[in-house]
């Protein structure tokens, strides 16, 4: 089976997602205004990483910057 970029590749259910958002919300937080763009930077990468597949993250990265 195929995945496109606006499918996930294993899923999360919402109530995952949300704690995920949590999370991140939480590590912006800690981080600090001065450094939110850092850790974004480097959660990315270390997302990509993880996922593996560099198109897959080239096409999510276009998802993201959709309606900005």
């Amino acid at each position: 089976m195929t995945t496109t970029a606006l499918e996930p590749a294993a899923g999360l259910v919402l109530p995952d997602l949300e704690q995920v958002y949590d999370l991140l919300a939480d590590a912006i937080d800690q981080a600090g205004p001065d450094k939110t763009e850092l850790l974004l930077v480097k959660l990315s990468l270390l997302l990509a990483q993880a996922l593996g597949d560099r198109a897959r993250v080239a096409g999510l990265l276009q998802t993201a910057l959709r309606d900005l």
